[in-house]
């Protein structure tokens, strides 16, 4: 179902003002302005296959609608999925590739996904290609390739903040005949728009960012192709990994304040950048947004600014890397990221574990690097406790 079917919007609306309203209109029995959360698993029918549009609740619910109706506002989107994962959401696109098939994906992608394309799905006879696509040759290589499927993007990527030109993306996944998929996580829905500049499939990891509050594990989809809508949707009905109501619930109330949260997050990340560009102790800083980044000017034309995500690499050892992780306060040592408080992550330890060893040292993934997730505290107090654990 067409997730504005239900839900209209008024299309001269800001951005921020659609979050707000989409998907919420006054229920109608009692005029309550946040949309109820519907638990009933099925629902009546008047005769045999005679009903109100609800029958199951795996293929319909009212809280789901509502929310995919504020997902695909997010991204000027058609159409909007929820998903219990980012990982069953990507799952639920990658059932959509054939044995025999190709798939061009980012080298440095989230750890969880190749993971996931190894394992389950390279059995299947599909083939993926891990490859460097922030190099402009990446473009001129491919563009004569055969029986390429898809190609799979994040940008930034996770963790060395790599961008990767979506609009070039898009245009060579065109002539070679791909779908284009963009991982969004990382720069969220208020920074970055992957559909607008040619992407055919945009998903996020509602955990993070659009969830914002480290509380719900939730994977989201958009698109404007009514076909793979319609594809993705009989996966997520029939496979059956649909977002339960209550933290449907919780990302539709998450989406009225994305906005507000992403402006802060921003600002502080500058100033943290800034910071940790100076360090004596951070050899290396990686921000697409920073003036000495190689992708700052990629960083400016495709983005409406930073998220809270960086990496750095620390100089010495991995003993050092321990002891300015055991030294921080108000950031916490623990995966995931886009949540109001502050995180920080040992990739090769923890989020990207699961990635070869030859890969993650191709990529830099090693003991000295370390990611960041700005959270929306008072800056000068993240920067006193960033300042704090590298003097140790």
């Amino acid at each position: 179902m067409d997730s504005k079917t239900k839900h209209k919007l008024n299309t001269n609306w800001n951005q921020e003002t659609k979050w707000i309203h989409a998907g919420c209109e006054p229920e109608k029995t009692t005029g309550a302005v946040v949309p109820p959360i519907s638990v009933s698993s099925t629902y009546a029918q008047s005769a045999p296959g005679v009903h109100t549009g609800y029958e199951y609740a795996r293929s319909e619910n009212p809280t789901r609608e509502a929310v995919e109706a504020g997902l695909a506002a997010l991204e000027n989107a058609k159409f909007g999925l929820a998903f219990s994962s980012g990982l069953a959401a990507e799952q639920a696109i990658a059932q959509q590739f054939t044995p025999g098939s190709r798939v061009l994906v980012c080298d440095d992608v989230y750890g969880g996904t190749g993971r996931m394309f190894r394992k389950f799905f390279a059995p299947h006879g599909i083939e993926f290609s891990f490859v460097n696509m922030s190099e402009p040759s990446f473009f001129t290589e491919h563009q004569n390739e055969k029986n390429v499927s898809a190609i799979w993007v994040e940008t930034p990527t996770n963790p060395t903040m790599k961008m990767v030109d979506i609009e070039k993306a898009a245009q060579l996944a065109k002539k070679i005949g791909a779908t284009l998929i963009v991982d969004n996580t990382f720069c969220s829905p208020y920074f970055q728009n992957p559909l607008a500049l040619g992407a055919d499939i945009v998903l996020h990891s509602a955990t993070k960012y659009i969830g914002g509050h480290s509380d719900l594990v939730a994977g989201v989809v958009m698109t404007n192709n009514q076909e793979l809508y319609d594809k993705i949707k009989f996966v997520q009905f029939a496979i059956g990994a649909m977002l339960n109501p209550f933290d449907c619930f919780l990302i539709h109330r998450s989406i009225k304040t994305l906005s507000v949260r992403m402006q802060k997050h921003s600002e502080n990340a500058v100033k943290v950048a800034n910071f940790l560009a100076e360090h004596p102790k951070v050899e290396t800083l990686y921000f697409p947004w920073h003036q000495k980044s190689p992708f700052y000017e990629l960083a400016k034309k495709q983005t409406r600014g930073p998220s809270g995500m960086m990496s750095i690499r620390l100089k010495g050892a991995m003993s050092d890397s321990t002891k300015f992780l055991q030294n921080l306060k108000v950031f916490t040592l623990a995966e995931s990221l886009g949540g109001v408080e502050s995180l920080v992550n040992h990739p090769e330890k923890m989020t990207h574990a699961s990635v070869p060893e030859q890969l993650r040292k191709e990529l830099g993934i090693d003991s000295q690097l370390i990611r960041l997730s700005v959270g929306i505290e008072n800056a000068d107090d993240l920067i006193d406790d960033l300042k704090h654990a590298l003097s140790a």
